[in-house]
């Protein structure tokens, strides 16, 4: 029930990406940025790619996020968590970071390249979806967000659920499909094509950061 050892593949390139059902675009005044599940324990599994250009990929838009005031947030499981609060994650994944977090204190950490600063907002993280037992779509209305891209692991798990329940809570969700990382290239691209085709848009870091960086019209929310 851990988590499999996952082989190196090739994020996919903008022409690789499924084409979408709708024409949306990332609104730096509408938009909020997602790093999901970053954590040591969960890129551990992995072999080398496509995690540092993953990582690389995320950092960017990070950094253009904070420079031009949309708000970020991290999703982060708790390192130690009691049998009520992982309920039936159990019996699919095992414990979980409680499995490992006595002989490495550090699993539960954001990897160090894409920390969390002072402003950014770190969500507790109990289920798939980011939405889950949090107050994340409360804080995305608070600040007038309607719009979410979405990076980070797993692409097929997490990834395309909070994209899913976005969907649902009338949240534009924007995958940026070589921004996040799965079991496999199959399943990277089953999530991108899942989103594309059913709840919401798949971009590239390089339209994203590109969108993220347009000028915003006087008067607009930030």
């Amino acid at each position: 029930m851990s988590l499999p050892k996952i082989q190196p593949y090739p994020l996919p390139t903008a022409a690789e990406l499924p084409a979408g059902r709708v024409a949306w675009r990332p609104d730096p005044s509408r938009a909020a940025l997602l790093v999901h599940d970053t954590q040591r324990y969960f890129l551990a599994p992995y072999q080398g790619a496509p995690v540092p250009e993953m990582t690389a990929n995320i950092a960017a838009l990070v950094a253009a996020a904070r420079a031009h005031g949309v708000p970020v947030f991290y999703t982060a499981q708790p390192g130690h968590q009691e049998a009520a609060d992982r309920g039936l994650l159990t019996e699919f994944w095992g414990p979980g970071i409680g499995a490992v977090i006595d002989t490495d204190p550090r699993a539960a950490d954001i990897v160090a390249d894409l920390a969390p600063e002072p402003d950014d907002t770190v969500l507790v993280k109990w289920r798939y979806s980011a939405f889950q037992r949090s107050t994340f779509g409360e804080q995305l209305a608070a600040r007038g967000r309607d719009q979410l891209l979405i990076t980070g692991v797993y692409a097929h798990i997490g990834c395309q659920a909070t994209a899913v329940e976005a969907f649902m809570r009338d949240i534009r969700p924007f995958l940026v499909g070589d921004a996040v990382a799965d079991f496999s290239r199959e399943r990277h691209d089953q999530a991108c094509e899942y989103v594309a085709q059913r709840c919401g848009a798949v971009t590239t870091t390089a339209d994203a950061l590109a969108a993220l960086s347009a000028p915003v019209p006087a008067g607009a929310p930030r």
